[in-house]
């Protein structure tokens, strides 16, 4: 522990301008009256994010350190910052804190789990910053709050206003977002981007979770009435939201949770959806999660009677809504379950090769979550004219400070020791690549992860595809055989052999950045031909 920045920290919490644990209404009040955001007519606070409206990659920066530094997978996702550069920054948004009139301070939790969570506290210059936090993390108990721990808890400066100097201090911009392992410290600058914080904490529960042998996970997860948890990966567009919302199942989080000995967790207390082209009956329990006490972000209102157009993109594609778990009706509490009998990868597979839904070896499970496949549409970026793989490693590389190997070994051995069933899905295309086939239909979609999540899969005869080496079920009741082979939706085999064969080499191509990863998951995890 840092003692200059833990007692730097006290000594600002002292402060006149200090305003501790407010409740939701308090928050909402300040957000108002400070001209922060308005009401919409459900009650959900709107607000806008100004020049960011999403995650900024490279202004995200972990500290180098003696006790850290031979631990983090360094590079493109994991860029150093000196501690001194760390220093300036974090003296500049210090000194910006107590210049405030206000400061608002959350302390609460991350993770449900009591042995495993880790307390933090965050001290945010926008009051409906702080909303965010105190809906999106886990809220403390008024003994949990006396009892606080406060020389260990990982601390969050946001100070929007405070800009760097990047010649000065060692950034790419005027903003940053710096995380230090030893101070147990993150400061942000520059940027109104609240997600900067949710996916911050994620990534120091990505590094301490896996010290204490816990897998950590960039997931959903619902449990049935009988104990049966499942887990639902997938990046982007893939589905994840959307499939593991079962109104059979029980919802325990829908993006961030934790393995260990005993079952799984939610890192979480609230959710973080996003709102684009959202509808009641599509997405019914997003839909009346926005009310009293959720945040909404940079989707369009009407100004006069505050309804929001979530078709309307002006502000951006990654328009967003924050609210406590407590604002669905069906979840588990606290958030915690046994060990899961089912895991689903989910891919969205523009290309129109990858089975419907695939049983996977260890070996595969393995591979496949190293690789984190999936596709990007035209349209969705500038310059994309037509689909796109993109592999994010362990479904979620932005947030992973170590090597991919060390979350894959993690998820091997408790595939082993559970006997946990693994499943690849492709939600995205089949007869044809984007433009030719279609999209497959959500509801074989979902009678086919049902048919997982149940066990109905256990022992379904199977046939191989040969240039993926997945076993295929030959049927599945409630979707038609042809679909389960998708050669057979592609009215030119010859075509079909070519885009399968490319798509395979790119899996193959993409894979070699992993030179410490088993000859083993490598050749019997990947494809065969």
């Amino acid at each position: 522990m840092n003692k200059i920045v833990t007692n730097a920290v006290h000594e600002m919490l002292k402060g006149t301008n200090v305003k501790r644990q407010l409740s939701v209404p308090q928050l909402i009040e300040k957000s108002l009256s400070r001209g922060e955001g308005v009401m919409t007519n459900t009650g959900a606070i709107h607000v806008t994010t100004g020049k960011y409206t999403g995650r900024s990659p490279n202004d995200k920066f972990m500290v180098e350190e003696a006790s850290t530094k031979d631990k983090i997978d360094w590079g493109s996702v994991n860029k150093p910052l000196s501690a001194e550069n760390f220093d300036k920054l974090y003296n500049k948004v210090v000194a910006g804190l107590k210049e405030k009139e206000e400061i608002f301070v959350f302390e609460g939790f991350a993770g449900a789990d009591l042995d495993y969570r880790l307390p933090i506290r965050v001290i945010n210059e926008l009051a409906w910053h702080n909303l965010f936090v105190h809906q999106l993390f886990i809220r403390p108990t008024v003994h949990e709050l006396e009892n606080f721990d406060n020389n260990n808890a990982f601390t969050i400066l946001s100070c929007p206003s405070i800009k760097a100097d990047k010649a000065e201090d060692g950034t790419n911009s005027d903003t940053f977002i710096a995380v230090s392992l030893e101070r147990r410290c993150i400061i942000i600058g520059g940027s109104e981007y609240a997600g900067e914080m949710k996916k911050s904490i994620f990534g120091v529960m990505n590094y301490l979770l896996p010290e204490q042998n816990i897998m950590s996970m960039h997931c959903s997860a619902n449990v049935g009435e009988d104990g049966d948890s499942a887990l639902f990966f997938g990046l982007s567009g893939t589905g994840k939201t959307t499939l593991s919302a079962d109104k059979h199942r029980s919802l325990i989080g829908d993006d961030e949770h934790g393995w260990s000995d005993r079952g799984i967790f939610n890192i979480e207390g609230g959710c973080y959806a996003k709102c684009i082209n959202l509808t009641e009956e599509k997405e019914p329990e997003i839909w009346n999660a926005i009310k009293f006490g959720a945040v909404l972000e940079n989707v369009v209102l009407d100004p006069n009677s505050r309804v929001p157009d979530f078709f309307d993109v002006t502000h951006t594609e990654n328009t967003r809504v924050a609210y406590p778990l407590e604002h669905i009706e069906n979840i588990t509490v606290p958030s915690v379950a046994g060990h899961p009998h089912t895991i689903v990868f989910l891919t969205a597979d523009a290309y129109g090769v990858l089975p419907p839904i695939s049983k996977l070896t260890k070996e595969q499970a393995m591979y496949h979550f190293i690789s984190g496949y999936t596709s990007k549409l035209a349209g969705t970026e500038c310059g994309i004219t037509e689909p796109q793989a993109t592999f994010s490693t362990c479904f979620g590389a932005p947030f992973m400070p170590l090597h991919a190997t060390r979350y894959a070994e993690l998820l091997g051995k408790r595939i082993d020791q559970h006997q946990t069933q693994v499943f690849l899905v492709n939600t995205g295309w089949t007869g044809g690549p984007c433009g030719v086939g279609n999209r497959m239909k959500l509801t074989y979609t979902r009678t086919m992860v049902n048919a997982a999540v149940e066990g109905n899969l256990k022992h379904t005869p199977t046939v191989k595809n040969e240039i993926f080496g997945l076993e295929v079920p030959i049927a599945i009741e409630g979707v038609p055989s042809d679909i389960l082979q998708p050669e057979k939706t592609w009215s030119d085999q010859k075509a079909y052999q070519k885009q399968a064969i490319d798509l395979a080499n790119q899996f193959r191509e993409n894979f070699k950045q992993f030179g410490t990863v088993s000859e083993k998951i490598a050749k019997l995890g990947g494809p065969q031909t």
